[in-house]
């Protein structure tokens, strides 16, 4: 198995049970009239323009399933200077990033991070025109892809403090939380269809050594996602806390820029992942609410799971309605 701490950008990083988190570029698009029509916007000219913009101006070949674009229902009551759509776009074809970032390992994620910077101000402001009718874009890299953001963030919260901990508890975090992953991907294989901690374990101890871990059901996968997408039970939320900082550090890295894919299906897992900013499992409010919640079963598992990885301190879980998840 690859060493995520020597883990190159564009390199894919194999996991337990078939999985594997794959490199792409993903941007958000938010799409602004440019003239003073009034026509709604097409979304599938608006595609085919921007695909051929990007493959045009930078040799990149965007697929069609790899470009989102929604419209807002509410179009007739927006005002001129609001959005008329918001949309994502992908990039899973990285091969060009080898000649980008070269062979010296030192400069790869500074050159890549640059690169990214350059292809998304090239975009931002662009105006298309759809027979007539143009349309101003502005493109933005998500926060759960910025890891020199999230970075900053958390220095900046130990030197001035932070929401969640005592004074005396300021410390590097060491805790990562996960949202929109599939859930049946993390249960027993012809078990459930709901997550398991001890499979979740397995998985993520690939990323660095667990201390504490919990799985809940999320009807909520981030401010990008549409409410005809949310079905309840089909993703999870994980928070997993590792032993130290630097196995903390090294996990959110890879995690950031990558998406979830299973072996022998298309769909891909675009998940959010952020860092701990309240002190989840230092809640003592959450620790006893979890304890009256776990029924005996769930406590086998977790003892189960003790004598199988000894270093696993805690699990913690939430029950949710059962929903399978087709792939």
């Amino acid at each position: 198995m690859t060493n995520q701490r020597t883990l190159r950008p564009t390199e894919t990083l194999q996991l337990e049970t078939g999985l594997s988190l794959i490199p792409r570029i993903k941007l958000l698009l938010t799409i602004y009239r440019a003239d003073k029509s009034v026509s709604p916007i097409d979304e599938w000219k608006f595609k085919r323009s921007l695909i051929d913009y990007i493959k045009s101006s930078f040799s990149i070949t965007v697929l069609e399933e790899d470009l989102q674009i929604r419209k807002f229902k509410d179009l007739n009551k927006r005002k001129r200077d609001e959005p008329v759509a918001k949309g994502r776009v992908f990039v899973h074809d990285l091969g060009f990033m080898e000649k980008v970032i070269g062979e010296n390992k030192a400069e790869e994620e500074e050159k890549f991070v640059e690169w990214r910077r350059g292809f998304v101000d090239k975009l931002d402001g662009i105006e298309l025109n759809l027979e007539g009718v143009k349309f101003k874009l502005k493109v933005d890299v998500p926060k759960s892809d910025d890891f020199e953001g999230m970075n900053k963030e958390w220095e900046e919260n130990i030197a001035f403090g932070a929401r969640g901990y005592q004074r005396s508890e300021r410390m590097q975090p060491d805790t990562i939380i996960l949202k929109g992953m599939p859930s049946r991907w993390f249960a027993e294989t012809r078990v459930s269809s709901k997550p398991s901690m001890l499979v979740t374990h397995t998985i993520l101890s690939a990323l660095g050594k667990i201390r504490n871990l919990h799985v809940a059901e999320d009807n909520d996968i981030g401010d990008n996602a549409n409410e005809e997408d949310i079905v309840s039970g089909l993703h999870c939320k994980i928070v997993v806390r590792f032993e130290n900082h630097k196995d903390f550090y090294d996990a959110l890295k890879v995690l950031c820029g990558r998406s979830l894919q299973k072996q022998g299906s298309r769909l891909r897992a675009d998940y959010d992942v952020t860092w701990d900013k309240n002190g989840f499992f230092r809640d003592a409010r959450h620790q006893i609410e979890e304890r009256k919640r776990i029924p005996a079963r769930r406590v086998e598992e977790r003892d189960e799971g003790h004598r199988q990885h000894s270093r696993v301190s805690q699990f913690s879980s939430e029950e949710g309605r059962r929903k399978r998840f087709k792939e």
